[in-house]
């Protein structure tokens, strides 16, 4: 009888346990969210590190420390994906609503971005401009891709002719509201994909993403100044 009650407490202490477990994860805290997002980031890291060659890898880990270190969190976030590292830049710190001339404020930004990517001379760089899915009404813009479009230019621009980046470094796409980052159903998701991203890419990597960017410009419309 005695062992019997001794099971049944050891028992109840377990489902307690459990109960206690599920509890836990059902009512994530924020710290909670921001521990599995930061564990999502670093498997994103892993994924795309272990596909370079050792040196290379070095390279990628010592840019993303330069531009965490110069880039505040307010002027942009810096993380792996599929294509390599990426400095992520809200429209806002760039650019006037609608407009695709750069703000004398992110000459400043940009500046920071341009010092670090001068010391990689031999990683392909991708210039990325996105936007949310509102419809163009009032800039003058015949759709939000050429919209997208323009503003990659204007910052490969920038760094090619203030910083004397190599043209031939540098690959522009424009890829309109078509890669959302967050739901454009909110106000706030659609601010985060209304961005523009400096992608520093494998050397592996740099064919496919100049072919992707004439995939891209054959399918909608290109920019000209």
């Amino acid at each position: 009888m005695q062992r019997r009650r001794v099971i049944v407490m050891v028992a109840g202490t377990a489902l307690l346990a459990a109960a206690g477990c599920s509890i836990s994860f059902a009512k994530r805290s924020p710290w909670d969210i921001q521990q599995l997002a930061d564990l999502s980031d670093q498997l994103e890291q892993f994924k795309t590190l272990a596909k370079l060659k050792a040196e290379e890898a070095d390279q990628l880990r010592r840019a993303k420390e330069l531009l965490e270190q110069r880039l505040s969190s307010s002027e942009a976030s810096v993380g792996y994906d599929e294509r390599g590292l990426v400095a992520r830049m809200l429209d806002q710190v760039l650019f006037d609503s609608g407009k695709a001339q750069l703000r004398s404020g992110a000459h400043h930004v940009l500046d920071k971005v341009a010092k670090v990517l001068k010391e990689f001379p031999d990683q392909p760089l991708g210039v990325e401009g996105h936007t949310d899915n509102q419809p163009i009404r009032h800039s003058g813009w015949e759709s939000n891709k050429a919209l997208s479009v323009a503003r990659a230019n204007a910052v490969a621009e920038y760094l090619i002719a203030t910083h004397g980046i190599p043209r031939s470094q540098i690959t522009t796409i424009g890829y309109g509201d078509e890669h959302p980052i967050a739901s454009n159903a909110a106000i706030a998701g659609r601010q985060k994909n209304r961005r523009v991203e400096i992608i520093i890419l494998p050397q592996a990597s740099g064919k496919s993403y100049e072919e992707e960017a004439e995939r891209v410009s054959h399918e909608g419309t290109t920019y000209t100044k």
